[in-house]
């Protein structure tokens, strides 16, 4: 398994940014749930991308990994809560790795990374919601998230394919 290299909130060049595009819109059309159905084009993901990154570097945090050719392997967003109550709580958004990288370990390196960060900034918790029926969860059981609700039915993927939105919750320790 290759190391990453993690960036918080990287200058987001427009190159950055096309690449961050393209990964969304690959992870995407390779049945992510990232908040799009396939097939999209980078027309598409776009919007969505721009807007996601434009609250980056103040309230939310981008975290992206690079692999050792400096391109994007991973990313994901800590996104403020919105409410004084719970700041000391970042949501997790759009957690992709680009599929080319599927299995190579990439997605739990990305997760520990998120960790980090939340430590960093003084966090005492992560929480993040995930399509159900994707099997996700397993994976963010293995990194110490738990399941806290879920809301049958609340993501229509298609008609007559509505799916329920899960939340899971990660305490952090405080390093020692």
């Amino acid at each position: 398994m290759s190391q990453l290299r993690f960036v918080t909130d990287p200058e987001l060049t427009p190159e950055l940014v096309d690449e961050l595009v393209e990964v969304w819109t690959d992870v995407s059309n390779a049945g992510g749930a990232v908040g799009f159905v396939p097939p999209v084009t980078t027309a598409d993901v776009r919007p969505t991308a721009e807007a996601a990154f434009a609250r980056c570097g103040g309230p939310d945090h981008l975290l992206v990994g690079f692999d050792a050719d400096g391109r994007v392997a991973c990313s994901l967003i800590l996104s403020d809560t919105g409410s004084a109550l719970r700041s000391h709580w970042r949501w997790i958004l759009r957690v992709m790795v680009h599929p080319k990288h599927q299995g190579r370990g990439y997605g739990g390196q990305l997760m520990r990374a998120a960790e980090d960060c939340a430590r960093d900034l003084g966090l005492e918790a992560l929480q993040l919601t995930l399509r159900g029926g994707t099997g996700v969860d397993a994976f963010y059981a293995r990194h110490g998230y738990v399941e806290v609700g879920r809301v049958p039915g609340a993501i229509r993927v298609a008609p007559g394919d509505d799916r329920d939105e899960v939340y899971m919750l990660r305490r952090i320790e405080r390093a020692s």
